[in-house]
């Protein structure tokens, strides 16, 4: 039965032609794809000692970071456990299983992630892949498919073409598309005197990389942009330019990080005119703060944009939410519960509005309506529905999570040193 604070909520909405028990059930089937590397600073597990490069750097030391992979594994069954809804979890190239036998980036294959696959399976956990262009000898210089080196620059097409088939697997396997997704760090701290060639090497590896088409069914390509990163502040060689066009030729989703942009811009007015050519979106939902921090998300206006358009646009079906952001100051797995649990209160209030009623007035010119309506929809009893969400799908309501957190922290991660 219905709490009462909920019939009231769905009361109130009614008159907006807002059925809750609607958006209810349309977001208890959207999943979103939770990022493994919040559980453990972006670690991995190959030991390499080099630590992180390519621009990637965690902050803090909050105690209790995993250490290996059932820690991992532990951290991420008791953040399911906390969210509403099934959802997914993106691996990087660089969690391999340790118990796998060893191999370098570019001959890694099913082998080195089937323990994924076979803990994924049984609660129906569909699995996204990344390759690791970072952190590695042959990174050290933050060039990788845009090498000069022909020799590094064919290592890492190697590894991204072993990454596509261990994606594909996990599709296969699982009975859901992986997206693989490739980001690469190269770029120059300083101004270059030739942007054009390693953007030509960089089309010329990415045809390589791509060359052996692939059942979507199991399997899709996805290409990410960034603005600038450390190590890369002048230029950086695969901009949203460069990937939208390569994207748009070759029919590759599009990648868009809400932290690789100009602090000015924001994903959601992109997200329309990308969709009018390319095939889909993977949004890494993320929240920068200054600069592509990759802080947690927090419930704001940027992540209310970006999925109202996705609701508005009807692109929910083009679409494949992810999250990517890494916190060491605060407790792991609570980053990744109030991560994910913000982007399905987001998406939900995009499912609580009634498109239709606003579009209607603004086909009619009457904008004093449809920011009138707009406005008053900002403060309907919205978290009743989310609570009953929760209630629906049988996690912690309110900060009923936030009590169970603090137990598993005490019992399980407290030791950990």
């Amino acid at each position: 039965m219905p709490d009462s604070s909920y019939s009231l909520a769905r009361e109130q909405y009614a008159p907006f032609h807002v059925d809750t028990e609607a958006a209810l059930a349309r977001l208890a089937t959207i999943p979103v794809s939770m990022h493994c590397w919040q559980g453990d600073d972006v670690a991995g597990f190959e030991n390499s000692g080099l630590g992180l490069d390519g621009g990637v750097a965690v902050t803090g030391n909050y105690p209790g970071k995993a250490r290996n992979i059932d820690e991992l594994r532990a951290d991420i069954d008791k953040t399911f456990s906390l969210i509403p809804g099934k959802h997914r979890l993106a691996l990087h190239a660089s969690y391999a299983d340790p118990a796998a036998p060893k191999a370098d980036r570019n001959a890694l294959a099913i082998e080195h992630f089937q323990s994924w696959v076979d803990w994924a399976k049984p609660g129906g956990v569909g699995l996204d892949f990344n390759p690791t262009f970072f952190s590695h000898p042959l990174a050290s210089d933050s060039l990788t498919l845009s090498n000069p080196d022909k020799g590094i620059r064919q290592f890492w097409i190697e590894h991204a073409i072993a990454c596509r088939k261990i994606g594909a697997e996990f599709g296969r396997q699982l009975g859901t598309p992986c997206v693989t997704n490739v980001w690469i760090p190269d770029g120059s701290k300083d101004i270059p005197a030739d942007r054009l060639a390693p953007r030509e090497r960089l089309a010329r590896a990415l045809d390589a990389v791509f060359a052996e088409p692939i059942d979507a069914s199991y399997h899709l390509d996805a290409v990410e942009s960034k603005l600038f990163g450390i190590g890369a502040e002048a230029y950086t060689v695969g901009s949203f330019e460069f990937y939208l066009g390569y994207a748009i030729k070759n029919q590759k989703l599009v990648c868009l990080d809400a932290g690789h942009f100009h602090p000015t811009e924001t994903i959601a007015d992109k997200i329309s005119s990308v969709l009018m050519y390319a095939p889909g979106l993977l949004l890494h939902v993320s929240r920068g703060v200054r600069w592509d921090s990759d802080h947690v998300i927090v419930l704001d206006d940027a992540l209310r944009a970006t999925m109202e358009e996705i609701v508005r646009g009807n692109f929910l079906g083009k679409t494949h939410i992810g999250l990517d952001f890494f916190d060491a100051t605060i407790n792991r797995v609570a980053a990744w519960t109030i991560g994910m649990r913000n982007a399905l209160k987001a998406l939900l209030l995009a499912l609580l509005e009634p498109t239709d009623q606003l579009r209607a007035v603004e086909d009619a010119k009457d904008y004093t309506s449809r920011l009138a309506l707009m406005e008053e929809l900002k403060t309907l009893p919205f978290g009743a529905v989310w609570d009953e969400h929760c209630r629906r799908q049988n996690v912690p309501v309110g900060r009923e999570w936030l009590t169970e957190l603090k137990a598993y922290e005490g019992r399980h991660q407290a030791g950990r040193k």
